[in-house]
């Protein structure tokens, strides 16, 4: 069946658009809970939860962080999902400076996700439950790589996921050096994913921070690629003057953050405008709410930051 495609074209704003909530902060209080080895039964790596403090059933949402960074480096986007009402888990990856491989992140993302069903429930604040039916993954740089490797099935879970989301997602320094598992084809929807997907990219994340350092999300293994991989419904955004690293936590080491070419904006701005998408999208796909994600689509102003360009495939 064909599919169509719409490039939404920011300069043309419609002037009296309705204003959507999700770039500020959400009306629930939010708990941060670390779980380690102390914890029953024993995560397979270390957690990081963001979760609503108000009792009630919430979904889920796991984000893999990116290469060599740590997971409360995004901890500000972490809560800001969480106060609209769903449960943010966030797995601590070892950290090695030598990058020879995803299967090693994926097998224990795969063992995260078979953890959930009966680690979750007790770590979580008294009366808060997690809604394991909607379940969805996200992961940021490497990590998009990751989350996407494991929905294509290169790790197996007992949980099904209902909604992908790729963070500025990274499958390698070039077409014809991938990180493996290599799953980029260069051919349009050849992904095998059944659910819909997000992909926000940034507008400088291909370019060099200088001379000395390559591009953090190097041209034809990025954002742009993912996206024209997956099979429709997939949505597409992309902060236009930030780059590749200006989503995490301002306290964020900056022998990390000076690697990759940086925007000159507030950095809140673009934490609130990657928090507020991926809100809109999860309303949109696991709640059956999909107010925000339209008035965002329609008009692109109400974000925080320029989204240029915008593209959503439907079926």
């Amino acid at each position: 069946m064909a599919s169509s495609v719409e490039i939404m074209n920011p300069s043309s704003r419609v002037l009296e658009a309705a204003a959507t909530p999700v770039f500020q902060p959400g009306k629930l209080a939010v708990e941060v809970i670390q779980v380690d080895h102390n914890a029953v039964p024993t995560p397979p790596i270390p957690i990081l939860i963001a979760a609503p403090k108000d009792a009630g059933t919430y979904p889920v949402a796991m984000l893999l962080h990116g290469f060599c960074l740590q997971n409360h480096f995004y901890e500000q986007v972490l809560k800001h999902i969480a106060s609209f009402g769903f449960i943010m888990v966030a797995p601590q990856f070892h950290i090695s400076i030598i990058s020879i491989g995803d299967t090693d992140d994926i097998a224990a993302a795969a063992k995260v996700t078979d953890w959930l069903p009966k680690g979750l429930p007790l770590v979580l604040p008294k009366g808060v439950e997690p809604e394991l039916s909607k379940l969805a993954l996200a992961g940021h740089s490497r990590g998009g790589h990751t989350a996407f490797s494991l929905v294509l099935g290169y790790g197996k879970t007992n949980l099904k996921f209902s909604a992908l989301i790729g963070l500025d997602p990274v499958a390698g320094t070039g077409k014809s050096s991938q990180l493996p598992p290599k799953i980029l084809t260069y051919d349009p929807s050849s992904f095998d994913i059944a659910m819909p997907v997000l992909v926000i990219g940034t507008g400088l994340g291909e370019e060099k921070k200088n001379i000395f350092f390559p591009a953090c999300a190097p041209k034809d293994v990025n954002h742009r690629e993912f996206y024209t991989e997956c099979k429709p419904p997939c949505y597409y955004f992309v902060t236009k003057d930030y780059g590749h690293l200006d989503m995490l936590d301002d306290d964020a080491p900056k022998f990390m953050t000076c690697l990759c070419k940086d925007g000159n904006n507030c950095k809140d701005r673009m934490r609130r405008s990657v928090a507020g998408i991926m809100v809109a999208f999860l309303k949109a796909v696991l709640n059956d709410e999909d107010g925000d994600l339209r008035v965002i689509l329609k008009d692109p102003g109400t974000a925080p930051t320029t989204l240029d360009p915008i593209e959503h495939r439907s079926a």
